[in-house]
């Protein structure tokens, strides 16, 4: 047992200290304070970027989460597999999904199916833990700012709004990328532990969220005109540098992110007579900025 707690905690930070906000400050204020050394840059090789009729979708993966699902979506990005596929479902309340809708595109420079990566070991992530009871988890928190949870041999990230997953049948190895949901209501943590997920929207999230609402079952397009299309789908690395946007995220070991939680636990704004004083994994704000 110790050798697997001890891995465990080394590699914990602080839990996410009871200050009560004694500054007022909204979120928006403390990401709008927050120091040049308090970010991040995320690597151009970890943003997938969605063009469609709508606007553009940015996508920030995270490999040391699912390193070969998120692999093999950029091997089906750069063999321009996404090209010309659609959103082919929006459910209310649950998840928007990208696919081939017929299922008759051809995989090719990309592994057809790939072995399910719900969770990993915790050994070696830097997980900043919350103190609130979860009902799902054991604990939960944030790795790297993406939103996770975290047992004693297991760490994973959770399905909050506008995080990323990989569709599936009923085998849990019968993904690979090709399709892509998106979640877009309350958060269906159910789910956690159920799907691999790899990444979170960073932008265009006003997009998917208004997507039609699919009349089929489960929210599935009925015809082919209700469908958004995808247009292009590429991996930012890939683009001539001038063309490629830039995003930064605040890094949760900061203590920018540790007012940043708070501002979400204690809120002192004006309007608010009643603060919570407790704050849920999915409720702490998505701290990704676009760099100009």
């Amino acid at each position: 047992m110790q050798k697997i707690v001890i891995p465990f905690l080394l590699a914990s930070v602080a839990c996410a200290p009871l200050r009560a906000n004694p500054r007022g400050l909204t979120s928006a204020e403390v990401l709008a304070q927050a120091p040049d050394y308090d970010w991040e840059e995320i690597p151009a090789e970890d943003l997938l970027l969605a063009d469609t009729p709508r606007g553009r979708i940015v996508i920030a993966l995270v490999p040391e989460m699912a390193i070969h699902t998120v692999d093999n979506v950029r091997k089906l990005a750069r063999a321009h597999f996404y090209d010309g596929l659609a959103f082919i479902r929006a459910q209310e309340d649950y998840v928007a999904q990208w696919g081939d809708a017929d299922g008759t595109k051809p995989i090719v420079d990309a592994e057809k199916t790939v072995k399910a990566e719900f969770s990993r070991t915790p050994a070696g992530l830097q997980f900043y833990k919350l103190p609130e009871v979860d009902t799902y988890a054991p604990e939960t928190g944030f790795i790297r700012g993406f939103p996770a949870a975290r047992g004693h041999a297991e760490a994973w990230l959770v399905h909050c709004y506008g995080m990323v997953g990989v569709g599936r049948d009923e085998a849990a190895d019968s993904g690979s990328g090709s399709e892509l949901y998106m979640v877009i209501g309350h958060a269906p943590r159910h789910l956690d532990r159920n799907v691999t997920l790899i990444g979170r929207v960073v932008e265009g999230m006003e997009i998917i969220s208004t997507l039609p609402r699919g009349t089929a079952e489960m929210g599935f397009y009925a015809t082919p005109a209700e469908r958004t299309p995808l247009e292009r789908v590429r991996i930012v690395a890939d683009l001539p540098e001038s063309e490629r946007p830039r995003y930064r995220t605040l890094r949760s070991d900061s203590s920018s992110f540790a007012d940043l939680v708070e501002s979400r636990r204690n809120r002192r704004d004006p309007w608010t007579k009643h603060p919570a004083g407790k704050v849920d994994v999915c409720n702490v704000p998505k701290a990704t900025q676009r760099i100009d």
